[in-house]
């Protein structure tokens, strides 16, 4: 019997999982990477020993990755080591006050008593509702896709169905459970985990904290790229082959059917199956059709402003994960949405990974992953003075709020703008999720796993159902190859 051949379209997490998924089912499997390595946005930056994830910097729920090994026939740790950040991060904020996030309970709530007395019992409903968030998604939203018809399993599942705050406004359910400003904004923070506003997300994003809280966050000794190393080894085991530099212009498609890809340079691949790994809104383009621009700006999602700092001194006051608030929260995203630009007191996150792993660092030196949000805005001009501008906010925030001073310290800085995001990795002004979860239909109603009138198309990672984040890409991945299976393919 002939073989079934499968092209994967991106070679970031989303389409490594899928395509090991098919590989595992007896798919002949090739991935087409437009850049020069694979990771998608979970890809790596090296300089003077010095070395940088340039995308995720935690994750979560390890047991999928976990899981996903184990269908490859592998275990997780025979290829990577799997660290617990604890505590979990350390935030600070503008009047001085600073506490340590720590995912275990007792701590936890021992500072919640100390920033105010109230919020105990508001922490325990509000976990309360994350938990039947979780559950409520766990058995529907996160184990298939919305436009697939609901199984018995998946109706019961509804029992854990919130009646009060699920449903809303996430600043409002936020504001409903904690009566700390510092607690507050501290929450507000989680639905930036995929690009959005909590002043515009639906409050069952209170889920994402949920996860946090239950699962922990994980970090892989040298940096998370090792896991995406850790994959394509394991595809090279099953002959999937991953051409890097090979940028897919145009699906073959005839008569509602794919038949293939065509490459940049002409070459075409035929294939039974294709699966879209980078942007869901760029496929109407690839198949040749007019229509208007990939997402409308107003729909996009967060971009980021990230700065790459070697520095050759250790901050031994600094935690892993660091998060240095601004002034006005709501300001802060009017200006992200609403004004469309880079805010002038922005939230910076201060990831130093060198100072629980070593081998990041050269000795005596730190690796230092600085972001800020930025708006996903097509064309922005970020030259040299728009980013100097941008970095002299985010360093007075820092500096605003206790960090030292780093001059004559910085071995150098690298600076990965929305607009170097959008053009390597192939995103609608950098928008690193796709579509802002904002409302019903964007955070619910993702684009399919399968499309709708092309037979043989479908997507995978975080612009496709059920979203952005590391896990969530990984049971994107669950649900395609899953679907592609029940699909009847000879």
């Amino acid at each position: 019997m002939k073989q079934r051949r499968a092209i994967v379209i991106g070679a970031g997490l989303g389409g490594l999982a899928l395509s090991l998924r098919l590989a595992a089912q007896g798919w002949q499997v090739t991935v087409c990477e437009q850049g020069p390595t694979p990771g998608g946005k979970m890809n790596v930056f090296e300089k003077d020993g010095y070395r940088f994830d340039t995308g995720p910097s935690l994750v979560t729920m390890p047991e999928i990755f976990e899981e996903l090994f184990a269908v490859a026939g592998s275990r997780l740790a025979d290829h990577v080591s799997l660290e617990r950040i604890a505590p979990h991060a350390n935030y600070i904020y503008p009047d001085g006050t600073k506490f340590v996030h720590s995912t275990s309970l007792p701590d936890w709530l021992s500072t919640v008593r100390n920033l105010d007395r109230r919020d105990i019992d508001g922490f325990w409903r509000f976990l309360g509702l994350g938990a039947r968030l979780y559950e409520l998604s766990r058995e529907t939203f996160l184990a298939r896709s919305p436009y697939e018809k609901p199984e018995f399993g998946q109706l019961r599942a509804l029992r854990h169905l919130p009646v009060r705050y699920g449903w809303g406004n996430y600043n409002r359910t936020i504001e409903a459970h904690f009566h700390s400003p510092h607690l507050q904004q501290l929450y507000n923070r989680y639905p930036t985990y995929v690009g959005s506003s909590p002043y515009r997300a639906p409050a069952t994003l209170a889920v994402i904290p949920y996860i946090e809280h239950a699962f922990g966050g994980w970090y892989f000794k040298g940096g998370l790229y090792t896991l995406v190393r850790a994959l394509t080894a394991l595809l090279s085991t099953h002959n999937v082959e991953v051409l890097t530099s090979s940028q897919v212009v145009h699906i073959i498609e005839r008569s509602g059917k794919v038949e293939g890809v065509q490459l940049s340079g002409g070459r075409t691949l035929a294939a039974d199956i294709v699966a879209m790994n980078g942007d869901a809104s760029a496929v109407p383009q690839l198949l040749g059709r007019s229509g208007p621009s990939p997402i409308p700006q107003k729909d996009r999602s967060l971009s980021g402003l990230v700065f790459l700092v070697g520095l050759n001194k250790k901050l031994p006051d600094l935690q892993h994960h660091n998060v240095f608030f601004s002034s006005n929260y709501s300001r802060e995203f009017r200006q992200l949405f609403d004004e469309q630009r880079f805010p002038d007191d922005p939230t910076v996150y201060v990831n130093i990974p060198s100072r629980t792993d070593p081998t990041v660092a050269p000795p005596n030196g730190e690796t230092l992953f600085i972001m800020a949000n930025a708006p996903a805005v097509e064309g922005a001009q970020w030259d040299g003075t728009a980013t100097e501008q941008a970095w002299t906010n985010v360093y007075d925030r820092l500096l605003s709020s206790g960090f030292p001073r780093l001059e004559g310290l910085i071995a150098f800085r690298e600076a990965w703008t929305p607009a170097r995001f959008a053009e390597r990795y192939a995103m609608p002004g950098g928008a690193i999720y796709g579509m802002a979860s904002h409302g019903w239909k964007s955070a619910f109603f993702r684009p399919a796993n399968r499309d709708r009138s092309i037979r043989g198309l479908y997507y995978v990672g975080g612009s496709s159902h059920p979203g952005g984040g590391t896990p969530m890409v990984l049971l994107s991945a669950k649900i395609t190859s899953r679907m592609i299976a029940g699909d009847g393919y000879a």
